[in-house]
């Protein structure tokens, strides 16, 4: 489980340049849309459809996401900065060279989507779903992360760095090369088990000590 510093391989962070942008003329999003080179600057988007869209070279700041239906969408070179709300559907979605920035949302579902290389910076996200998504090269930092669900994904060169990671489900997952060591806390609610691939500080260790004991059915008294 505690692998030395030497073997862990860093996460590529992404390398996110933006050219002069084009602002968004507004208007509701549309089911497979093309949209290149947009500024999208406080737009409601809220219940609007934009399934399979691609977001490509694209800024969104400050956008209003609230059961906004972005299943199998992509999103190639953009950086999404404030965004909120809950219930955002991106199943399938596709996210890389992405940074998203001081985001506030909930009960986001990015079930089944494909991460990579992707910096996730400041914000909160509430009950993140990412069952059977696969990451890779992804770095969280300095963000909150509420109960996110990992059920079956594969993460690979993902690093949490001055994150909080609270009630985490590592129900079936893999990971490889996952470096938790700068994380601000890490509890794991399910999957303990999964940590295999992963490196952690000997602090850590000793928190995670009652989740491990009881998984392994070992009672601890006194």
């Amino acid at each position: 489980m505690v692998r030395a510093r030497s073997v862990v391989k860093a996460a590529r962070r992404p390398e996110v340049r933006l050219s002069v942008l084009e602002a968004y003329a507004g208007g509701e999003l549309e089911p497979d849309g093309d949209y290149d080179g947009l500024e999208f600057r406080d737009e409601d988007f809220v219940g609007q459809d934009g399934g399979g869209a691609r977001f490509m070279d694209c800024a969104l700041t400050g956008c209003a996401l609230d059961e906004t239906r972005l299943r199998r969408a992509r999103f190639l070179d953009c950086v999404l900065t404030g965004i909120r709300g809950v219930g955002t559907h991106l199943a399938e979605a596709t996210l890389r060279d992405v940074e998203l920035v001081d985001a506030r949302l909930g009960g986001v579902r990015l079930h089944g989507a494909v991460l990579e290389r992707v910096l996730v910076r400041g914000g909160k996200i509430d009950y993140l779903n990412l069952r059977e998504a696969r990451l890779r090269d992804v770095v969280f930092e300095d963000c909150v992360l509420v109960e996110p669900d990992f059920g079956g994904a594969r993460l690979e060169r993902v690093a949490f760095v001055g994150c909080a990671l609270k009630g985490a489900d590592l129900t079936g997952v893999t990971l490889v090369d996952v470096d938790l060591r700068e994380a601000a806390s890490v509890e794991i609610a399910r999957g303990v088990d999964r940590l295999s691939g992963a490196v952690i500080s000997a602090a850590q260790l000793m928190d995670l000590a009652p989740v491990l004991a009881g998984e392994m059915g070992i009672r601890v008294e006194g």
